[in-house]
């Protein structure tokens, strides 16, 4: 399951999913988004979690402008939607996503990157959204999933006035959980893959798919889809064994950091 823009490989229950147009600092083109759609979509089902990396000096440039075609009203709102079904293919996908971010993460690549469910940055990494000056706007998501990670009024700031954020800024305000040295975004992302991919799939999948809707509820809902998915995780055969552990001693107990 590989293209030339993207790569998959598989390390037992982790997946490492790379952008491979270093030349291009992996610009998105529509051929690449497609590909991580279809990758997505097509996901063996014994992966349980997922690294997004990009080959080269940066995570990713954003849109291949070369590929910017004069559209219609319409034909641009399908070509943003196409952007969106793709995006929402690694948010609400098979497995968590953890982002090793270096270099640019700029434009759709900030867009693919909160997209993802942990974002780990090496101290390369910087942020942008030069949409703003090129006379465009944002279509991949970015302005629903940005603002969720920064606020509104940031992201308005990154937009009006094209300020870049570099990481350890970026890593403050939301853009990253983690911040590494340099040349080590790749190694924790795929510790915490690994990670990860212990836990019990349908608190994953919990995780992944209701924690977002739930917090976009009004309390009551949210409360009551709260008590549903509590009551589905734990009846769960591997949930019951893994409380059983816990509760006879066989499972490690929280420690301080």
């Amino acid at each position: 399951m590989t293209s030339k823009d993207v790569q998959l490989e598989i390390h037992d229950a982790v997946a490492v999913v790379r952008l491979t147009r270093p030349a291009k600092r992996n610009a998105l083109s529509d051929g690449l988004i497609l590909a991580v759609r279809k990758m997505f979509e097509e996901m063996p089902a014994s992966v349980r979690a997922i690294v997004l990396d990009g080959e080269g000096e940066h995570f990713c440039a954003g849109l291949d402008l070369s590929e910017l075609k004069e559209r219609d009203a319409g034909a641009g709102m399908h070509h943003s939607r196409m952007w969106h079904a793709a995006l929402e293919a690694v948010q609400y996908g098979p497995a968590p996503v953890i982002a090793a971010l270096h270099g640019a993460v700029v434009g759709g690549g900030l867009e693919l990157a909160s997209a993802c469910h942990i974002r780990v940055a090496d101290e390369s990494t910087f942020y942008a959204l030069p949409e703003g000056s090129r006379g465009i706007f944002v279509g991949g998501g970015g302005a629903v999933r940005i603002p969720r990670l920064i606020g509104a009024a940031r992201m308005v700031d990154m937009m009006l006035t094209g300020r870049v954020y570099n990481a350890q800024d970026g890593e403050k305000i939301g853009l990253a959980q983690y911040l590494v040295p340099q040349g080590t975004a790749f190694d924790k992302a795929m510790e915490l893959a690994k990670r990860v991919a212990t836990n019990a799939p349908l608190t994953n999948y919990a995780l992944m798919h209701a924690l977002p809707r739930i917090a976009e509820q009004p309390a009551d809902q949210g409360f009551l889809t709260e008590a549903l998915m509590a009551a589905i995780a734990q009846s769960a055969p591997e949930a019951k064994s893994r409380v059983k552990d816990f509760l006879e001693g066989r499972a490690s107990k929280v420690k301080k950091a």
